[in-house]
């Protein structure tokens, strides 16, 4: 099962993707297995050389005790060094940023995050992207 950030791509072009893991705690996991997850406004940014998702909400976990996690707080990403380096150094031009595409399990049963490096969309972009969208809806329609 995995949880989709849909608004994602219509606010942003997605020229690459990175598969992240994420350190969480088990009531944490619990949530995300039940799709609880909101990525509203959650993006990713670096802190000493750290990938960190910020606004990401998981839901506490509703059979959760007194030790259940907080909601929203930021999360660690890890990724390789490589990784990180590229991500850094693309972050330095202007116009592009990182954003959460998508959680899901591994065949390992591991927590994952799918992240994208993004350039933003102008309005005219998603219009566009909707003409586009519209257009294949009614091809298919009358192909049926």
């Amino acid at each position: 099962m995995a949880i989709q950030n849909r608004s994602v791509y219509h606010d942003y072009f997605i020229d690459d993707t990175f598969e992240a893991g994420m350190v969480l705690v088990g009531t944490e996991v619990k949530s995300i297995r039940e799709g609880k997850v909101n990525f509203a406004d959650s993006f990713c940014l670096f802190f000493k050389d750290e990938l960190w998702v910020r606004n990401l909400h998981i839901a506490e976990y509703r059979f959760g005790t007194t030790n259940n996690h907080i909601a929203v707080h930021d999360r660690k990403l890890l990724l390789t060094k490589k990784e990180l380096r590229k991500l850094q150094a693309k972050m330095k031009e202007k116009g592009f940023t990182i954003v959460p595409v998508k959680i899901y399990f591994n065949e390992k049963g591991l927590a994952k995050m799918s992240i994208g490096l993004a350039r933003g969309k102008k309005d005219y972009d998603k219009r566009e992207t909707i003409k586009k969208k519209d257009a294949e809806r009614e091809m298919k329609r009358f192909l049926k």
